[in-house]
């Protein structure tokens, strides 16, 4: 087994190729490997079959759906990639001009990172996505994911590399870790000059441990306790419609929501259409039905569990939504700075002026009125795919993009200039 410094060292040397290489062999590369992986998907689903029979009994159903692949998700990877190729190679771009009255010239020029670690759990489809804008962002990668999807992400990365080798660039700019256990988490967070950025995607334990421990530069992404807050001004139809997309659409990932808050003048009204729409009719359509949990005035409306003191800070990934009366759009923005991880809420509302005060009030990376949290991703923002959801102010915010995977330098021009 390749130890993970060994795989380190291998991606520093591929870092330079990847940083001087051209904009039409990057995109030569990655339509190569968009192609590789779908004439390989009946291995890279066999590998998969196999991280799943391993999985089953041991993680939720939601998990599963997770980690599981079919030949759609991966056309789905494939297509990612390709949109990557179509977009501007960020490497290079002069974000910044100054002529200085001396004559000096300065550009502010966008550069690669250099080597970009990438850990992650149970998604097999981030192994491409993060490969992918590494590679169109002029960096090397080293990627980690979790032990349950292993055997995924080892094929996935199998045929990735067999494209950068047909596209004349270096295998090595995109690497596996082999080690799955803490140890290989712990060599990344404090692999001083051989990782130049570290970010880490998976649940509030894995972020938590990398903001805490890494001596490297590390984005902290992804923990989403999301927010759908329903004005009295609502539109209630199109409430129900956006909490049931934010909920139930794909309730495993860090932009669904996880907790509704209601006013309390439509309380009476909402609530019973929203057990209706969420528990009632999702039951007689086979279909799991919601888990609320909920605040002492909701269960004097309908029935449900009792929201126990986590329940507003909990990010459940799973058919369980926290719910909440709140006496106005003041309450509901104090009681999401309260609870909220930064990462995306909404209003629904038909009142512009509630809506300009959430919005300019509230202090998460996406903020939304009248439209579903789940568009929080880099695909939905016009993107391609993306790095992961960033919830901190520096340097990057939301979903991270071949702009955000980017640093820069000043390259400044003479023709003699002494100070």
């Amino acid at each position: 087994m390749t130890t993970t410094q060994g795989l380190l060292h291998r991606a520093q040397g591929a870092k330079r190729a990847i940083a001087l290489a051209s904009t039409e062999q990057k995109n030569q590369a990655l339509l190569a490997m968009a192609d590789a992986l779908e004439q390989h998907t009946e291995e890279i689903l066999i590998a998969n079959e196999q991280d799943l029979t391993a999985a089953r009994g041991t993680v939720s159903d939601v998990m599963l759906d997770r980690l599981a692949l079919s030949a759609q998700r991966i056309q789905g990877m494939a297509a990612g990639i390709r949109e990557v190729a179509e977009l501007p190679d960020p490497v290079g771009q002069v974000l910044r001009r100054v002529d200085r009255p001396n004559g000096l010239v300065i550009e502010k020029t966008a550069v690669p990172m250099g080597v970009i670690a990438i850990i992650y759990e149970s998604r097999p489809n981030v192994t491409s996505d993060a490969a992918a804008l590494a590679l169109k962002a002029g960096s090397a990668c080293v990627l980690r994911g979790g032990k349950e999807a292993h055997r995924s992400a080892d094929a996935i990365v199998h045929v990735l590399r067999t494209g950068l080798a047909s596209a004349g660039l270096p295998e090595d700019a995109v690497v596996l870790v082999e080690d799955t256990t803490r140890q290989s988490s712990t060599e990344l967070m404090t692999a001083r000059g051989l990782v130049d950025l570290l970010i880490p995607r998976g649940g509030a334990g894995l972020i938590r441990a990398c903001v805490e421990n890494a001596s490297v530069p590390v984005i902290q992404t992804g923990t989403g306790i999301c927010h759908i807050y329903v004005d009295e001004a609502a539109d209630l139809a199109m409430a129900l419609d956006i909490v049931e997309n934010a909920k139930c659409s794909r309730p495993s990932v860090c932009n669904a929501a996880e907790v509704c808050l209601v006013h309390r003048k439509i309380a009476q009204q909402f609530l019973p259409e929203l057990k209706k729409r969420l528990v009632d009719q999702r039951k007689e359509a086979g279909t799991v039905p919601v888990e609320f949990r909920l605040d002492p005035d909701a269960n004097a409306i309908i029935s449900g569990k009792t929201a126990g003191k986590d329940d507003f800070d909990t990010e459940f990934l799973d058919y369980i939504l926290a719910v909440k009366i709140v006496d106005g759009v003041e309450d509901a923005i104090a009681h999401i700075a309260a609870h909220s991880t930064g990462h995306s809420e909404s209003i629904v509302t038909e009142n512009e002026n509630s809506a300009q005060k959430f919005l300019a009030s509230v202090d998460s990376a996406a903020v939304y009125w009248n439209a579903s949290t789940r568009f929080t991703d880099g695909g939905e923002f016009g993107l391609g795919c993306e790095m992961g959801i960033s919830t901190q102010r520096l340097h990057a915010r939301g979903p991270m993009g071949l702009a955000e995977l980017c640093t820069y330098k000043y390259i400044v021009k003479g023709s003699g200039q002494i100070r």
